[in-house]
């Protein structure tokens, strides 16, 4: 088992238990103490679990938990579905797409199964379980070719791992709209599931503009595996609600930033089209 796959592991654990001891996971995952002791140093050093005497504690908020779809769905859906409609407006007929998993990627689906009369001809490339059953259900008469990677299933209900790599690899897509659990200025973009990230990093190379739909609250976040850096984001669509200095940050290190109008909220950029 490799270092991010038992780091992964020991999160999981604190998902379940307030703190763990190292004699205990050493003999859940076969390894030595010693291997343990060195993996909670790596989560205490990137800030996500904190070393005690003889073990590791959960932290108050630990970015690389990974959430249920269902857990997730309804959190801030009306800025999950202010950032899936102003995405929707990329889109055009006869498109490729890539959706990743998530629950805003989600938003962007039912947006996209809407508008199938209009958007005709699409092709939808995903490891999304959700997303896929919904567009299938509602292609219709649309032409809509919905093609899902395969692969191992995870807790938001998308498909990872080594067979929807593969899958992607032989792939092209016209956009790739793609959510993210963190997003950081230094560290780019971050899963907590490091099979996630891998399947993520394919999506982006098998695209020709990476789409990144995050709302406010996955900004200055940090998970645990790299999936790319922000160089490889052509757009971001979040929310109005983020602070002047957040969207300075990064907006300065993409080619479109853009702040989708969500009602109730009070806005610190403007807003408009993007193309």
């Amino acid at each position: 088992m490799l270092a991010p796959e038992r780091q992964a592991r020991i999160l999981k654990e604190l998902q379940l238990h307030e703190a763990v001891r190292v004699a205990d996971i050493a003999v859940l995952l076969n390894v030595s103490e010693m291997t343990i002791r060195r993996d909670i140093e790596t989560l205490d050093q990137n800030g996500l679990a904190r070393k005690i005497h003889g073990g590791a504690m959960r932290l108050a908020r630990l970015s690389a938990l990974e959430p249920g779809f269902l857990l997730n769905v309804d959190k801030a859906l009306d800025a999950k579905v202010a950032i899936a409609s102003e995405a929707l407006a990329l889109v055009q007929p006869g498109m490729t797409l890539a959706l990743t998993g998530g629950t805003t990627t989600y938003q962007l689906a039912m947006a996209l199964a809407a508008e199938l009369d209009r958007l005709r001809n699409l092709t939808v490339v995903t490891n999304s379980l959700k997303a896929a059953e919904l567009l299938y259900n509602h292609q219709g008469s649309s032409d809509l070719k919905v093609i899902v990677t395969g692969g191992e299933r995870t807790p938001s209900e998308a498909l990872v791992g080594p067979v929807a790599r593969l899958a992607l690899r032989s792939m092209n897509t016209d956009i790739c709209f793609m959510g993210v659990h963190g997003l950081d200025v230094e560290r780019g973009l971050t899963s907590p599931n490091w099979l996630e990230a891998e399947t993520n990093a394919a999506f982006i190379e098998a695209t020709s503009r990476l789409v990144l739909l995050a709302d406010s609250s996955k900004f200055q976040v940090r998970s645990l595996a790299a999936i790319a850096p922000l160089s490889a984001v052509d757009t971001i669509i979040t929310n109005n609600d983020l602070s002047p200095a957040t969207v300075e940050l990064f907006s300065a290190r993409v080619s479109h930033f853009f702040a989708a109008p969500q009602t109730g909220a009070s806005s610190h950029l403007p807003t408009g089209k993007i193309s």
